[in-house]
């Protein structure tokens, strides 16, 4: 499991700070990226959408 899969099975915190790049364990990242790893994406794919989440 590479570092970015980790962060969709990182405990969300209890509320978003909405900073201007959001943290790994925003509720926001977590529910994303768990939906990036259940769609299939992998590798480079998966970085994106890491770095689309976080800047949303």
């Amino acid at each position: 499991m590479s570092k970015v899969e980790k962060v969709a099975h990182f405990k969300p915190k209890k509320k978003c700070c909405k900073s201007d790049k959001r943290c790994l364990k925003c509720p926001f990242v977590v529910h994303k990226m768990k939906k990036a790893v259940h769609q299939g994406l992998t590798g480079k794919e998966l970085k994106q959408a890491l770095k689309k989440a976080r800047a949303a």
